[in-house]
């Protein structure tokens, strides 16, 4: 098991979370991909997203899978200009490769905010560490361990 799926696994035991990630057939980048796999619809699938703000301040986004990430929207609820996190940011701040990143289990926490749309379903799947692992979770659960907030950031 990779450290970053080891990582994942044990923040959803430690977060009471009764989920196990899964293996996928191959690598599962992109939502639609994700979606396909897990047999799901689209906007079942949690992509975790992160900007940086000017101040270098991180802040996810953990948007349903076929919406997008309004910037303006999201600078307001950050209280800061944003900008797309960079590859080695991302990998830095979370431990996670870009296409692998998990809701939760980030080698540093940054604020949270969930798209209200996943709150739709009864079950959304995320990526666990890997481009090749997934979990599926009850939405609010999902908010609980994560201490995300419910917020409209899309558009």
């Amino acid at each position: 098991m990779s450290k970053s799926l080891a990582r994942v696994t044990a923040a959803l035991e430690a977060a009471g979370l009764p989920s196990v990630p899964v293996a996928a057939r191959g690598e599962i980048r992109t939502a639609e991909a994700a979606a396909a796999e897990a047999g799901v619809a689209v906007d079942q699938i949690v992509k975790s997203i992160l900007f940086q703000g000017d101040s270098g301040r991180l802040v996810l986004f953990l948007t349903a899978g076929g919406n997008r990430v309004d910037l303006g929207k999201a600078a307001a609820l950050a209280g800061e200009p944003l900008s797309r996190a960079g590859v080695e940011v991302v990998r830095s701040v979370t431990g996670f490769a870009i296409g692998g990143v998990a809701p939760l289990g980030h080698l540093t926490p940054s604020p949270t905010f969930l798209d209200p749309r996943l709150l739709d379903f009864a079950e959304v799947w995320a990526a666990a560490g890997t481009p090749r692992h997934m979990f599926g979770v009850d939405p609010q659960s999902l908010v609980r361990a994560t201490a995300a907030t419910v917020a409209d950031f899309t558009g």
